[in-house]
This record gives C-alpha cells, sequence and structure tokens, in this order.
C-alpha cells in the first residue's frame, strides 16, 4: 500500500467506503474542501444525522441527555439543516442558534423552521473562529456528528465552553473512532487502519470530496478536560429497538451488535 493513501471504512457513519489520500494538516484547505462538499453534495451522499437520533443506533428519546429544555437557550455547533433545531423548538426551547460552516446548509435551515414555525439566529463560520457568539450565554451547547469536522479540537473546545453559562452542558455525537477501524466481511470483523492513525486524509465519493481525521476517543477526553469540562455521561451501547429494527440479518446491525458506532458525551462546564 502507498505510504500516502490507506482504506478508510464507513467515512461518517454506516455506508461509505473508500480510499483515503493522506493531506497536510492545513486550515483554510481543509475548509474550503469541507464547504464545497456541503454546498453540494453532502446531504446527497452522507444524509443528515439529526436528534432524535444522535448517530446510528443512538437515540435521545432512549438517553435524555438534555432533560427539559423549556425556556433554554440552546445552540448547535454544525447546525446542517435545521432538524436537530426543529426537534429542539418544538420542545419549548427559550432561543435556539446555529453555526454552520456552510451557507447553502444554513439557507435550509432557515427554510425548514420557518415552514414549522420556528426561528433562529444562525451564523456562518467556521467552528474555530470567533464568529460573533455570546459568551456565559447558553444553557446547551450541543453537535450532532459534526464536531469531528474541526481542525483545532481543543481551541473548539475552548470557544464552546466561552459560550456557556456556568454549569452549562455540551453534548456531542460522532462516529465511534473503532467503527473506523473495522469492517465487516465474510461474517467477520476485520481491522483495516491503525486506531492511533488521526492523520488527516481526503477520500472521493462521486465528484465530491471531504476531509477528515479520525481521532482516538482520549483525544477528545483529553480535549474536554483541557477546556474546562468534567464528562457526566458517555454512550457508547447500540440501542437494542434500534438494531432490532434495522432488522438482525443486516450486516450493519451485525456490526453495531458486537462494538461501538456512534459515541455521545455529555460534558459540564465547570
Amino acid at each position: 500500500m502507498d505510504k500516502n493513501s490507506g482504506y478508510r471504512t464507513n467515512v461518517i457513519g454506516a455506508g461509505e467506503v473508500g480510499r483515503a489520500v493522506s493531506v497536510d494538516m492545513d486550515n483554510d484547505s481543509i475548509h474550503k474542501t469541507n464547504v464545497a462538499f456541503w454546498d453540494t453534495k453532502g446531504n446527497e451522499i452522507l444524509g443528515a444525522t439529526a436528534l432524535p437520533l444522535y448517530g446510528s443506533f443512538v437515540s435521545e428519546e432512549n438517553c435524555q441527555l438534555f432533560g427539559d429544555v423549556t425556556g433554554k437557550k440552546i445552540l448547535e455547533v454544525g447546525c446542517g439543516s435545521g432538524q436537530s433545531l426543529q426537534y429542539l423548538g418544538e420542545r419549548q426551547t427559550g432561543e435556539l442558534w446555529g453555526i454552520d460552516i456552510s451557507e447553502r446548509q444554513l439557507e435550509k435551515t432557515t427554510q425548514l423552521l420557518t415552514s414549522s414555525g420556528l426561528s433562529a439566529k444562525l451564523i456562518c463560520s467556521p467552528m474555530e473562529e470567533e464568529c460573533g457568539i455570546p459568551e456565559d450565554y447558553f444553557d446547551f451547547v450541543y453537535s450532532v456528528y459534526a464536531i469531528g469536522w474541526t481542525t483545532d479540537l481543543v481551541g473548539t473546545f475552548k470557544r464552546i465552553a466561552s459560550y456557556l453559562k456556568k454549569d452549562g452542558a455540551f453534548i456531542f455525537s460522532w462516529s465511534h473512532p473503532i467503527h473506523k477501524c473495522v469492517v465487516a466481511e465474510n461474517d467477520m470483523l476485520l481491522f483495516k487502519k491503525s486506531y492511533f492513525d488521526e492523520s488527516w486524509y481526503s477520500v472521493s465519493l462521486g465528484d465530491s470530496t471531504l476531509t477528515l481525521s479520525d481521532r482516538k476517543l482520549s483525544t477528545y477526553v483529553n480535549a474536554l478536560s483541557k477546556a474546562g469540562f468534567v464528562i457526566e455521561q458517555m454512550v457508547e451501547q447500540s440501542d437494542d429497538e434500534l438494531l432490532q429494527a434495522r432488522g438482525e440479518n443486516h450486516d450493519f446491525a451485525k456490526k453495531a451488535a458486537m462494538l461501538p458506532v456512534t459515541f455521545v458525551i455529555k460534558a459540564r462546564k465547570l
């Protein structure tokens, strides 16, 4: 295998597999590539993961990480096309805010919320950068399958901590790093990449390209600690009812029954 390429299983969620090409860690280049992806084919290729699902086989209805959000000020990081904001807005939140790197995604969010009689303050910016979001303001900041796109994990977590009130909660989900290493073949689970490889890579999916890094679970935990969070809860167990709904003979469901494919962390700002 070429040292500059490698196999990547399940680029974000369950369905995509491709040959990865290693790339230099350059914020502007990565942002440009990923903005183009989400402005054009992102939803068509990867779909949209949104509440009440945190990802494959993990749901808010089962985990109850938010609790009562009545009157709460809530910010979504990587709000995509707005389904999660809609889900929370229909539960009598006080204020909805969203940030996303893609103008096209924010247009979709506006259309969706307007059609539902809801509204949100939306900001187009990379999550790593200062963009006018108020500090010490929110009761909840959350991110559903978006935080892994950041080029600066510690910096992003520090920004999120600054947005939260004292004792405010940060909830986020992403594809479990073990899931990104293992592929199901011939009724067996096989490792196809090193768990410890956190290098940046690009994958071409059709005529679109995205750029990512597969971080270790400890990288997320240590970054939260550096940003001043304490972890209250972590979920990595697949929901049995959701597994059964997918069907026991489905390859992905079989994989999810044996190893975590999604993880969710709820952390509290000290």
